[in-house]
């Protein structure tokens, strides 16, 4: 709904810009979706993400129905030499989805998904969340690589490489990704795969959205579940060295179909938790077998019984709900701040600095996190994509958390000195999609010299002017 206000002011680079009513009338006219502006009842959500760290009061927020809607949306943006702010699901921690002043392309009602279970593909637009694609894959027993949160959303875990419960045995989202539908910063409609722009599509596996809009995604689909082994064993962090050290050396002959997630932090009041264990500092494993229960019985059993574990949660559940098993530790609207790097296997030392810093945290909300990678991943031809780097071992993330501003100043030291104490373990490199706002020396790093050089080079040919720069941006 447009309000009868005469101007909508847009902050761009230090300037004010007005636009006036009857260019925003305009505007909608050409455009289906709904239209929100400061004033309107709307606006306060419409302007918020999944962080709420993120404090943005973007001129126009236009809500997409289709293809049509963000090209008409990308067009009155670049004639007016606007920012715009591309949102799906919202959820990245840097809050490049909002921007203040200018227009906010919201994706979210664009939730079209079909499966094809015969050619075991899915095309899911860009609006959709990784719990509803899973939803709409399982009925067939198949499932490609999402997110761990299923309110995160399939657009930008993709376009940066998508780490997820399935990609030691299937790869990254990305590496599933068999085509995608994009509108240019000349309002193009591109379709990308490796028949059809195929520098296009390298760039968009993990070159994240500096190349245009992508409206529909297709990918891969491979049969998981609708039964997994999976869970989370919890240990007592006073014994984090000795359990560290086992999980690194269980972890070294893991086969392809396990994937684990280690977790630093303080036990969360989580549903799935008994009472005795919340708020204490524990070591959390968490464990998917991407493939039968039988013989995911057989590759767990050694981390089952070492030690004695505070918990012990894995068993055959449905993969939709362990795909939900976190969603309660990182809810919307909390603040969240982040460091990450991609890690060697664990050393001694670097368990010694984990162990030194990880409770140390300001709230007991805030938590570390490390990815184990390798297999499928690691095997992966790392020239057929942007994404790097395929030699980690883990992906780690250090993220405070909190919902009282007073609490941001000890969170946001406690995140930065743990990072500092751990970079000189890093291999050099970070995960574009657990990047905040660090500058471009943090996203040339992030994809090396010579990717880096690739992926500016692709910039000049789709974006030259750098229309999208709200990103992790790789100037032209």
């Amino acid at each position: 709904m447009v309000m009868p206000t005469t101007q909508v002011t847009a902050r761009v680079t230090g300037e004010s810009r007005r636009l006036e009513k009857g260019a925003v009338a305009a505007f909608q006219s050409q455009f289906r979706g709904e239209v929100i502006q400061p004033g309107d009842a709307a606006y306060e959500s419409a302007r918020r993400v999944w962080n709420g760290a993120i404090n943005r009061h973007p001129g126009l927020v236009a809500r997409a129905t289709g293809v049509a809607d963000v090209r008409a949306a990308v067009q009155f943006a670049r004639d007016r030499d606007l920012p715009l702010a591309v949102r799906g699901g919202g959820h990245n921690v840097a809050g490049t989805a909002v921007c203040d002043g200018g227009v906010v392309l919201d994706c979210s009602p664009m939730k079209g998904v079909r499966v094809d279970s015969a050619d075991r593909t899915v095309r899911a637009q860009a609006g959709l969340l990784w719990g509803e694609l899973d939803r709409e894959t399982q009925v067939f027993g198949l499932a490609t690589t999402g997110g761990i949160i299923t309110h995160t959303g399939i657009a930008g875990l993709t376009l940066g490489g998508g780490i997820g419960w399935l990609m030691r045995k299937h790869g990254l989202a990305a590496d599933n990704l068999l085509s995608a539908d994009v509108v240019t910063a000349e309002g193009e409609c591109l379709r990308a795969s490796e028949r059809e722009h195929a520098d296009l599509f390298w760039g968009l596996r993990g070159g994240g959205s500096n190349f245009g809009v992508v409206t529909s995604f297709e990918y891969r689909l491979h049969p998981v579940g609708p039964i997994v082994l999976a869970g989370v064993i919890l240990h007592p962090a006073a014994r984090a060295r000795e359990v560290l050290g086992f999980y690194r050396d269980y972890i070294a002959s893991a086969p392809d179909e396990l994937t684990t997630i280690a977790i630093l932090r303080m036990a969360p009041p989580a549903p799935f938790l008994p009472a005795s264990v919340h708020g204490q500092p524990v070591v959390v494993i968490g464990a998917c077998y991407a493939g039968p229960v039988e013989e995911g019985e057989r590759a767990v059993a050694r981390l089952r019984r070492f030690g004695e574990p505070l918990v012990d949660l894995i068993r055959p559940t449905p993969y939709l709900s362990h795909q939900a098993l976190f969603d309660a530790t990182a809810p919307h609207g909390l603040s969240y701040y982040w460091k990450s790097e991609y890690l060697p296997p664990l050393s001694d030392a670097l368990i010694d600095t984990l162990v030194e810093h990880a409770w140390r945290v300001a709230t007991p909300e805030s938590y570390t996190i490390m990815f184990h990678l390798g297999g499928a991943v690691g095997r992966e031809d790392p020239e057929k994509s942007a994404f790097e780097d395929r030699r980690a071992a883990h992906a780690m993330v250090i993220d405070s958390v909190w919902s009282e501003p007073v609490r941001a100043p000890a969170c946001i030291a406690w995140t930065r000195n743990f990072w500092e104490a751990v970079r000189p373990f890093s291999t050099g490199r970070t995960y574009v999609n657990f990047l905040g706002e660090e500058g471009q020396d943090r996203v040339r790093a992030a994809y090396g010299a010579a990717k880096y050089e690739r992926l500016r080079a692709l910039k000049r040919t789709y974006d030259p002017t750098n229309f999208f720069r709200l990103n992790q941006n790789v100037a032209p």
